[in-house]
């Protein structure tokens, strides 16, 4: 009943011009007195590890400045076995699994076709991991593995929520939220690491593309050819939300779903089960 609730609740809230509003105000720089205020409030609430950021909290001119930081070198070691496939960012895992009949679970009873979530069809049997970023998160979004993006899709869409109640009453919900898909091209075959916006989380922007999400653009699609070692970051977030791993056949997952993941940690190896 309290799912079904806060689901109807969000249903009468424009969620385009409410995630829009937070998103200037995120960007806006206040006076220093008043972004201090701003920004103890949100470390008090949500706890990022401050530790690890690049610079002091005084340095971040803006919310959207301190919820993009950079970590510091060093505090996320990767994982730089061969067989491996990394964490793109930190957070907890979902789900994971092998699609099935073109369809990947989002809750008990709830599911979605891996073609709307990409906007254009994928081999059969490829792996998935969904991997859901909390507001204390680092929202960074790396590569599982060294390769090319050579492709990416932007998908506009609405901007449901995607804490786990949203999830669990909400059907089909990640393949209809904004994202944006960007497709890697690697040694153990194509990887495509979806970037799933939410209510508050429109927008995104990518290092090998000036297109910046839920800024009134149109679908598109692009052909890139941008080079990346293991980890190198793809794009960010400018607030919360949700990442969609699709991998080959040949991927083992090792993480269950729960898991708290780290960027650069070995969530996955390439070989048989």
């Amino acid at each position: 009943m309290k799912d079904a609730l806060i689901v109807t609740a969000l249903s009468a809230v424009p969620k385009s011009w409410v995630s829009r509003w937070m998103g200037a105000f995120g960007r806006t720089r206040f006076p220093a007195f008043l972004q201090r205020v701003i920004l103890k409030a949100y470390v008090a609430k949500y706890g990022p590890n401050l530790d690890e950021c690049v610079g002091e909290l005084a340095d971040f001119d803006s919310l959207t400045a301190f919820f993009t930081r950079a970590l510091r070198p060093g505090v996320r070691p990767v994982d730089t076995r061969p067989d491996s496939i990394v964490s793109p960012v930190d957070g907890v895992c979902s789900v994971v699994g092998v699609v099935e009949d073109g369809r990947i679970p989002q809750a008990p009873g709830l599911d979605y076709a891996v073609g709307d979530l990409l906007g254009g069809p994928c081999a059969p049997g490829v792996r998935y991991a969904v991997i859901y970023l909390s507001p204390k998160d680092y929202h960074r979004v790396h590569t599982p593995r060294e390769g090319r993006v050579v492709r990416f899709r932007y998908l506009p869409g609405a901007l449901w929520p995607v804490f786990p109640a949203a999830v669990r009453r909400i059907q089909e919900l990640f393949a209809r939220n904004e994202r944006l898909v960007a497709w890697l091209e690697t040694d153990i075959g194509p990887v495509a690491v979806v970037f799933v916006g939410a209510f508050g989380v429109g927008r995104i922007k990518t290092v090998f593309s000036d297109l910046v999400a839920n800024d009134g653009a149109a679908g598109c699609a692009g052909v890139v050819d941008h080079r990346l070692d293991r980890c190198g970051e793809l794009g960010r977030f400018e607030l919360g939300s949700t990442v969609v791993l699709i991998c080959p056949a040949s991927v083992q997952w090792t993480i269950e779903p729960g898991a708290t993941v780290k960027l650069g940690e070995r969530i996955g190896r390439v070989g048989p089960a």
